[in-house]
C-alpha cells in the first residue's frame, strides 16, 4: 500500500471511535479542513446498533444516513470532500475560517498491531488505524470518548483527544448571577423606582485586578445581581436584568408560598423568580443533591398548571440512565417498571400534596397517592421517560426534564426542538453526578445548554449552591 503522507503537513487525520459518532452523528463534519478517517470496525459497530430504539440506535442510523449521502458522491474508501456534498441543515457542517473543508474516508484495511494490542477486538483494530497513520508520518489524532481506549492509544504514542467540539469550561460555567458590593443608596433607588439602569451600575460592575486592566462585568438578560451594601452587611438587594432592556428590576421576597414552598435562600428565590415568569420559556437549574432544584421546578409547575391554569398539563420526564441495572431488570410490566423508575418524582409530588396546605386536598382524595393518581388519570399530570418524547410536539405544557446531566448536547437539542407554542421547559440536574459513561461535567447536555443559551431573552439559569434537604444532607454534600 503506498504512503498516504500528504504535501500539506498542516492537515490532521482524525481517527474517530464509534462512541464519538453515537454521541453526535454530526461529528463527521466539525473537523473543518482536516481529514476524518473512520475505521471499518466502526461501521460494523454502527450496523449492530442501528436497530436499537433508543438514542444510541437513532444516532447510529443518522450517522449511516450521512455516510450513505456521501457515498453517492464517490468512493468512501478513497475519501469524499464533504464540502462539495449537499448535506442538509441537520448535519450542521463546520468549515474552516477560509471556507475550506476536509475529507471523510472509510479505512477498510487490516493493519499489523503492536504486541500490546494484539488481541483481536474492535477497540484494538480501531486504534491500529491511528497507529498505522502515525507510522506513515502523517499528523494522526485518535478521538474517543472512551477513557480506556484513550489511555491505550496514548500509551502507544498516538496523539489522543476527547471529542471537544461540544465541551464547555465546567470550572467557569455561567452561574446566572453576579455578586457586587454596592452603595446603599443604589439598593434603595432600585426598590423605590422599581428599576435601575445598567449605566447607573457601571461602577458597581467594574472589577479592578492587580496587574490587569479594569473591566466592567457584563450583566446579560435574565442574569441576577446580588447587591450588598458596602457600609451595612445587613442591607442587601436582589435584581434581575429584564430581557431586551437596559434595566435591572428588583426581585422581592415571596409574599405567599408557591404550592406550599417558600424559598430558603437567595438562589432559590432566583430560581422561583424565573420559574414563575411566563416570558422565560427555558429555565436551567443546576445544583448538587438537596439544593431543591427538582422540588422548586415541580412546585412552580403545579402552581402554574393547577392553580393558575396557565398551561394545559404538567409533563415530567427523566432519561433512563440508572446507577445500577437498567429498567429492563426491574420487576413488573412496563407501567410498574416506570413507576419504580420515576419514584424520585413521586416522592416530591407526595411531599407537595401532603402537608403543604394545598387547595387540592379535597375530601374525596384523602391521600397524596390518590391525588397523584387522579391527576394522572385526568391527563393533567404526565410522567414518562424521555424515550417516548422524541417525535412528539409538546404545546401549552409546563415540561420538566429531571437529571438532564445524563443527556448529550444532541439529545438536549432534540428535546428542546420538540417544544411547541406556549410551552415552558425546565432542565434540572447535578453535573457532579453523571451516570452516562461517555459524558462528564464539561460535555453533558445540561452544561452545554447553560453556556450556549445564556444571555437570550427567553432563557434563564441559576446554579443552586446550598443544600436545604436537611442538616445531615448538607453536611454529607460538603464532606463526603
Amino acid at each position: 500500500m503506498p504512503s498516504i503522507k500528504q504535501a500539506n503537513d498542516k492537515v490532521k487525520h482524525f481517527v474517530l471511535d464509534t462512541n464519538v459518532l453515537l454521541h453526535n452523528p454530526n461529528a463527521l463534519f466539525v473537523f473543518q479542513e482536516n481529514n476524518v478517517v473512520i475505521p471499518y470496525p466502526v461501521i460494523e459497530e454502527l450496523d449492530k446498533l442501528k436497530r436499537r430504539e433508543d438514542d444510541i440506535g437513532r444516532n447510529a442510523r443518522a450517522c449511516i444516513r450521512h455516510l450513505d449521502r456521501l457515498r453517492e458522491a464517490g468512493k468512501l474508501t478513497e475519501g469524499i470532500a464533504w464540502g462539495q456534498v449537499n448535506l442538509g441543515p441537520e448535519a450542521a457542517p463546520s468549515a474552516a475560517a477560509n471556507g475550506q473543508t476536509g475529507t471523510i474516508r472509510i479505512d477498510v484495511h487490516e493493519y499489523a498491531r503492536p504486541p500490546v494490542i494484539a488481541e483481536d477486538t474492535p477497540d484494538n483494530r480501531i486504534i491500529a488505524v491511528a497507529w498505522h497513520l502515525l507510522n506513515e508520518g502523517v499528523r494522526a489524532v485518535f478521538v474517543s470518548k472512551d477513557l480506556s481506549a484513550r489511555i491505550k492509544s496514548d500509551s502507544l504514542g498516538i496523539r489522543t483527544e476527547d471529542f471537544e467540539n461540544q465541551k464547555v469550561d465546567a470550572e467557569r460555567l455561567y452561574t446566572g448571577y453576579i455578586t457586587a458590593e454596592t452603595p446603599g443608596e443604589l439598593i434603595d433607588e432600585m426598590y423605590r423606582e422599581r428599576m435601575i439602569s445598567i449605566e447607573r451600575l457601571a461602577d458597581v460592575l467594574r472589577v479592578e485586578q492587580e496587574g490587569a486592566e479594569p473591566h466592567v462585568r457584563e450583566l446579560v438578560p435574565n442574569q441576577f445581581l446580588v447587591m450588598k451594601d458596602i457600609a451595612d452587611e445587613a442591607h442587601s438587594g436582589l435584581g434581575r436584568r429584564l430581557a431586551d432592556t437596559d434595566h435591572v428590576q428588583p426581585v422581592t421576597a415571596q409574599r405567599k408560598a408557591t404550592f406550599g414552598i417558600i424559598a430558603r435562600n437567595v438562589q432559590q428565590t432566583m430560581a422561583l423568580d424565573l420559574l414563575l415568569d411566563d416570558e422565560v420559556r427555558l429555565v436551567t437549574l443546576l445544583g448538587s443533591a438537596g439544593t431543591g432544584k427538582t422540588l422548586l421546578a415541580l412546585a412552580a409547575g403545579m402552581h402554574k398548571v393547577f392553580n393558575e391554569q396557565r398551561y394545559d398539563k404538567l409533563l415530567v420526564a427523566r432519561p433512563i440512565m440508572p446507577m445500577g441495572r437498567d429498567i429492563g431488570y426491574l420487576p413488573g410490566d412496563k407501567d410498574e417498571k416506570l413507576t419504580a423508575w420515576m419514584q424520585p418524582i413521586f416522592d416530591n409530588l407526595t411531599y407537595l400534596l401532603s402537608t403543604r396546605g394545598s387547595h387540592m386536598q379535597q375530601a374525596e382524595s384523602h391521600s397524596p397517592e390518590q391525588r397523584i393518581s387522579k391527576l394522572m388519570a385526568d391527563g393533567r399530570l404526565v410522567l414518562e421517560p424521555l424515550t417516548y418524547i422524541r417525535g412528539r410536539s409538546i404545546p401549552h405544557q409546563f415540561m420538566i426534564v429531571d437529571e438532564a446531566q445524563n443527556l448529550t448536547p444532541h439529545e438536549v437539542k432534540t428535546i428542546i426542538s420538540r417544544v411547541g407554542e406556549g410551552t415552558k421547559i425546565v432542565l434540572t440536574g447535578d453535573i457532579g453526578q453523571i451516570d452516562n459513561p461517555y459524558l462528564d461535567s464539561a460535555s453533558n447536555g445540561l452544561s452545554y445548554t447553560v453556556e450556549k443559551m445564556k444571555g437570550l431573552g427567553l432563557v434563564g439559569h441559576v446554579t443552586l449552591a446550598r443544600s436545604e434537604r436537611s442538616e445531615l444532607a448538607s453536611l454529607a454534600a460538603q464532606r463526603l
